[in-house]
This record gives structure tokens, sequence and C-alpha cells, in this order.
């Protein structure tokens, strides 16, 4: 019976339970999931300044133990290349995606999963900034 495979992307900085619930979901899809986490040179051309380095990021990814395989991802064409190569079975997103991946669904399932309400990596970067470098009306 051939394995069920999933992959999902994303940068997960300041890995949070939000992260933590999109990969759980994502893995009770299948048997095996893939995990590309964007390396810090494309999350510069994409205009994201992350938190956490690469090496961080990965660690957390691996630490929610959902993960079977984690791979680096260094561009948008990589997609349709990792889904052929690694014969994948379900493309998984965040909601917040929904729509802007349908091109794969000639090789692929497509799915987009509902993000965690009230958390994400931005509003946890802003609390982290106020926290940072307080109002000078404040000091």
């Amino acid at each position: 019976m051939k394995k069920i495979i999933i992959i999902t992307y994303g940068t997960f900085d300041l890995f949070h339970s939000g992260h933590s619930k999109i990969l759980a979901r994502a893995k009770a899809l299948g048997d095996y999931l893939i995990v590309a986490v964007s390396s810090d040179e494309f999350n510069k051309l994409k205009g994201k300044k992350a938190f956490d380095s690469f090496e961080r990021r990965k660690w957390n990814v691996e630490q929610s133990r959902f993960a079977d395989l984690i791979i680096i991802e260094n561009n948008w064409e990589q997609k349709i290349h990792d889904i052929k190569h690694y014969e994948v079975d379900m493309f998984v997103m965040g909601g917040d995606w929904k729509g802007k991946f349908d091109e794969f669904k000639s090789e692929t399932k497509v799915i987009y999963l509902p993000r965690t309400k009230f958390i994400s990596s931005t509003k946890l970067r802003k609390k982290l900034e106020k926290i940072n470098c307080p109002s000078k009306s404040g000091q």
C-alpha cells in the first residue's frame, strides 16, 4: 500500500502553537509529511526578515516531531519540482494562501487549512518590537 505523502512550506518564524497545529493537521491527512522551511536568502527575496535564523527555524520544526523530512525552500519555482520529485499526494498550505497554488491541482491535491485564530508570527514580531523599542514618551 502506497504511503500518502504530504508537503507544506513556510518560514516558521517565532515558532508558536499555530505552527504546531497546522503541522499536526497536515500530518493527519496522510502518512509522511515533508516540511520545506524557507531559507534566509529566499525570505530576503520575498521581502521578509525572519526573527530567527534558518537553522533555528528548522530546529523548531524538527522539535515539533510532525515532519518526517525537512527540506530547504530556496525559490518559488521549487514547489512544482518538489511535488514531482517526492511524488506528493497533497500540497497543504495555510488558508491565507487560498487560491494561490491552484495551478498545482493538475499534479496533486491542493488543500488550504485555516490558520489558528489570534496568533501569527507577524503579531508576535510586533509585540517584540514594542518591548525592545519602547516609544520615547514611555521612557
